[in-house]
């Protein structure tokens, strides 16, 4: 069995899992399309139809993120038909997920939350060091957000279903009661919360592109780490700040809800009732570390290779 995966090219987290898989699995996997046996369609919205036209032969997996229901044009609909044709089954990475894509096809669908990486994603004790290696004192109370908030060549107007204007109001919130707040920020397509944090004058630090042992250093030095979407499909910084024991609360999106606590579980405009539960989230998360991690999705293309 040879599983070939579809590639992105966008610095993107799904690039980050391609290259664990072929890393982690190379008994398993080509880089050569002609050579796969099994297509995993890792990012649909990348795939163009000469590679489509390529696979007709092959059995397809595809990985479906998340679906915007209200939003789902006609267009998004036609696609997503289109795209149907060539998928013999489908994958999605939370619940919320599982529940959307079934009211769009009557196919096989897989629900595994991806993988995470305790050698990358650990806490750190020496947090003061930390912070003085990134600017930062001891006293200052630092809130994360490390994912984008604006899309494609749009670097103005905010993702709405990210909810960056969330996530701005929340700091604001915390302010009046939060000496020396501070935001760091991280990734590319940052601009909008960065405009609104320049116009209520709040401090922050932006780390555009950095690599993974610096990231996990960023997570390791902060006092809170929040997840505002309104539409997630993962996202995969719950699991990285469950693994690194960072406090983080989220809205009920992805798979925060099956790591998280409930109690850190918000809605919005009632983030001040989260409670942040260390032990929880580093408990649940630990059954999707690799290699294990890896075990569900190796018993799903196995299951299709002998169908």
């Amino acid at each position: 069995m040879r599983i070939y995966i579809s590639k992105v090219n966008e610095s993107w987290i799904v690039d980050r899992f391609r290259e664990e898989w072929y890393e982690q699995n190379p008994q398993y996997s080509t880089k050569n399309i002609y050579f796969a046996d099994l297509v995993w369609i890792i990012s649909p919205w990348t795939i163009r139809k000469s590679i489509l036209n390529r696979i007709k032969n092959k059995k397809v997996i595809c990985t479906i993120h998340h679906i915007d229901e209200e939003n789902f044009e006609e267009l998004e609909k036609k696609n997503f038909e289109y795209l149907d044709q060539f998928v013999d089954i489908y994958h999605t990475i939370s619940k919320k997920s599982y529940d959307s894509l079934k009211k769009l096809t009557n196919k096989k669908i897989y629900n595994i939350p991806f993988w995470v990486d305790p050698k990358k994603w650990f806490y750190i004790d020496k947090k003061e060091d930390l912070r003085k290696k990134y600017g930062f004192s001891p006293n200052d109370y630092l809130i994360g957000s490390f994912q984008r908030d604006t899309e494609g060549k749009d670097l103005i107007s905010p993702k709405l279903i990210k909810g960056p204007d969330v996530f701005i109001e929340i700091v604001k919130n915390k302010l009046p009661s939060q000496e020396n707040l501070k935001v760091v920020l991280t990734g590319k397509r940052r601009q909008f919360i960065i405009n609104e944090l320049k116009k209520s004058n709040i401090e922050f630090k932006y780390f555009e592109m950095i690599d993974f042992a610096s990231l996990n250093e960023l997570y390791n030095i902060l006092d809170l780490y929040v997840v505002s979407s309104r539409i997630e499909g993962g996202p995969q910084a719950v699991l990285e700040c469950a693994s690194a024991k960072v406090p983080i609360i989220s809205t009920d999106v992805g798979i925060a809800s099956e790591i998280l606590s409930s109690k850190s579980i918000y809605n919005i405009g009632e983030e001040e009732s989260a409670v942040v539960d260390i032990e929880t989230q580093f408990g649940n998360v630990q059954k999707y570390y690799t290699p294990k991690g890896m075990e569900e999705f190796l018993e799903m293309f196995n299951g299709l290779y002998e169908s």
